[in-house]
């Protein structure tokens, strides 16, 4: 097997930069390439191009190539020393289908692909009802890949997760290579935007519209929350704010974590003036507190 000397092939020093062998590449290839080129060997020569770049411009690549040092003495009759690849990683895109000289795919090509490889980890994303959450619940998602394809998969989201947390599907990853297992696909959950309640960690917020009365005389009232109706007792004297603490009904607790808190934020509605006997209403309020200023203090 002939060793080929890639920076020679692209006129460059071992020591060139990543521009450099850019605009080399380049330069070479408008001038060689087929379409262009009337020389009888411009195939040939695009193809050797073509190699260097792949190697050169790929940094683990060109970090394994320069490891083997400069063309040896039986440069004709090459072959890479045992492991000589120990440490290195390489892309699937050395298996592109172009065409390669034995020189590379010894060291970079099918012959690698057929190692054992386990398959990579791949991540996404997806959103959630909060009510999903609290009971737990099987779902269909559909993920579509860097090339637009898609997939269905059927999800359990097991009770008690909470956002940002990550689900381990495994062997729903990249295929393996060689007969290796697939890898995982990770799924870090988002819960969709509602306007009825929000999460911060295990803990829930959602607003609780209270009317006047309720607001300043008290009430006992009954709530539809996340994790069913609850009862609950708004206190007497209105303060701008006021959340009530609803102690463990947050988001469940699962094993060796305790459930979250709802917090019902306290909303002031007031009734439309609609009708003579609304109006009136308002007007007998505004003569029952005349010395009262909605903007003192601004």
């Amino acid at each position: 097997m002939e060793f080929k000397d890639y920076y020679k092939t692209l006129g460059l020093a071992r020591s060139a930069s990543a521009e450099e062998i850019k605009k080399a590449y380049r330069k070479l290839a408008r001038q060689h390439h087929p379409d262009i080129s009337k020389a009888a060997d411009a195939s040939d020569r695009m193809v050797e191009l073509n190699e260097a770049n792949a190697v050169l411009s790929d940094p683990e690549k060109r970090q394994a190539y320069d490891s083997l040092g400069q063309e040896p003495p039986n440069g004709r009759n090459f072959r890479p020393p045992p492991n000589w690849d120990a440490g290195f990683e390489f892309s699937d895109s050395a298996t592109d289908g172009g065409q390669h000289s034995a020189f590379f795919e010894e060291l970079f090509g099918r012959a690698r692909q057929a190692r054992p490889s386990n398959g990579r980890d791949l991540h996404a994303r997806i959103e959630l009802d909060l009510l999903d959450v609290y009971t737990g619940a099987d779902r269909m998602i559909v993920l579509r890949g860097a090339q637009g394809e898609e997939r269905q998969l059927q999800v359990t989201i097991p009770k008690g997760v909470h956002e940002g947390q990550h689900i381990r599907l495994a062997g729903r990853g990249g295929a393996g290579v060689g007969g290796a297992p697939a890898g995982d696909l990770l799924l870090e959950l988002l819960f969709k935007p509602d306007p009825r309640w929000r999460a911060e960690g295990r803990d829930v917020f959602q607003g609780l519209p209270v009317s006047p009365w309720e607001a300043m005389l008290g009430a006992a009232v009954s709530v539809r929350t996340p994790g069913g109706m609850a009862e609950v007792s708004i206190p007497a004297g209105w303060k701008s704010g006021r959340k009530l603490r609803l102690k463990g009904r947050g988001i469940p607790g699962t094993a060796g974590r305790s459930p979250g808190d709802l917090y019902l934020v306290l909303e002031l509605a007031l009734p439309a003036a609609e009708g003579d006997a609304a109006r009136a209403a308002y007007h007998a309020l505004a003569q029952a507190f005349p010395a009262f200023d909605a903007r003192q203090g601004n």
